[in-house]
């Protein structure tokens, strides 16, 4: 599973982007929204997993963006607000994690997802962790 991870806060990034490693997960990670959509159309991930308190783009923006393309994509969207139902009308597979979240919620969802992909035969295998930086070399 392709997961993209937008963070602005480098420490935060890092810390949750080696989190979310595993086995079939290969994860992205990118400052800003405007580095993932740059990223994700090369090549659209499985699930992006946006905060979303993002300098310029917002991640609730970049979400509309890619919900626009395609209204089937796999969406977290990070927050220390709660959205209520509001980001559930944006799309079926739109989630939200409210911050401060526990490791282990993060991961629930992330299996969920997989779950949801390996039905729907979109899995990828393989696992590894890079940066934009490196990503786009």
């Amino acid at each position: 599973m392709r997961i993209l991870y937008v963070e602005d806060h480098e420490d935060l990034r890092e810390t949750i982007g080696m989190l979310m490693q595993g086995e079939g997960r290969s994860v992205v990670l990118c400052e800003s929204a405007e580095q993932g959509m740059a990223q994700d159309v090369q090549t659209p991930f499985d699930v992006v997993v946006s905060d979303v308190s993002l300098p310029g783009i917002s991640g609730t923006e970049f979400a509309h963006q890619l919900l626009a393309k395609n209204p089937d994509r796999w969406v977290v969207l990070c927050t220390g607000y709660e959205l209520g139902k509001h980001a559930l009308a944006w799309g079926p597979h739109v989630r939200t994690l409210l911050k401060p979240f526990e490791v282990e919620q993060l991961d629930a969802l992330l299996h969920e997802i997989e779950q949801a992909l390996t039905a729907d035969s979109h899995l990828v295998g393989g696992a590894a962790i890079q940066g934009c930086a490196e990503a786009s070399r």
